[in-house]
């Protein structure tokens, strides 16, 4: 259930997230830190009462690639020399085909193994999503927040941030393929 409310809050932060009005934004923020605690309590209540089902590892990550794509969608409107579109596509891609990975080892009844990297990743990215989103929102107002985050912003600080946060999608992804491969030749090696 939670995994399912964090895909349906996603397209709703993001249509909030892209409009004019500040208020919106601010709106915005609050239902993706919602969805974010969400995530917390999906792992949480199903470790706590041993509820995991096939079902509910697949829809998790899911859950997280909407969220995550919905946030990554609206930095370029932030900023794009800091966060570039060419960055968001690298971050999706690595997801898309990690995701793809999974599927395919679910539909061949393959359990693969998941490294701590690929949680550190998830969570940077949330951190970093957030502080960046947060900026958006008051870059454009006229409150005593404003002047720090536009010197944040410029500071290119958060373009720093974004190459790590790009360096280290690439490498969780390399390293779950590295990891992973081994499993797909295993079975296919097993029915030739």
């Amino acid at each position: 259930m939670l995994s399912t409310i964090r895909i349906i809050l996603a397209p709703i932060f993001l249509l909030l997230y892209v409009q004019d009005e500040v208020v919106w934004r601010a709106l915005s923020m609050g239902i993706f830190a919602v969805a974010v605690v969400t995530d917390f309590f999906d792992g949480y209540i199903a470790r706590l009462y041993e509820a995991q089902t096939p079902y509910g590892v697949f829809l998790d990550p899911l859950a997280d690639k909407f969220l995550t794509f919905a946030g990554f969608i609206c930095l370029p409107f932030i900023d794009a020399t800091q966060f570039p579109w060419w960055a968001i596509a690298v971050i999706m891609l690595r997801d898309i085909l990690i995701t793809t990975m999974r599927v395919l080892a679910d539909w061949r009844d393959i359990s693969m193994k998941t490294r701590l990297t690929a949680k550190v990743k998830t969570m940077s990215q949330m951190f970093f999503l957030y502080l960046v989103l947060f900026v958006g929102v008051f870059i454009k107002t006229d409150v005593w927040l404003s002047s720090y985050c536009s010197e944040l912003l410029q500071s290119s600080i958060l373009g720093w941030m974004m190459i790590a946060i790009v360096a280290l999608t690439l490498y969780s992804g390399i390293e779950y393929i590295y990891i992973n491969i081994n499993i797909f030749i295993a079975q296919h090696d097993a029915k030739t």
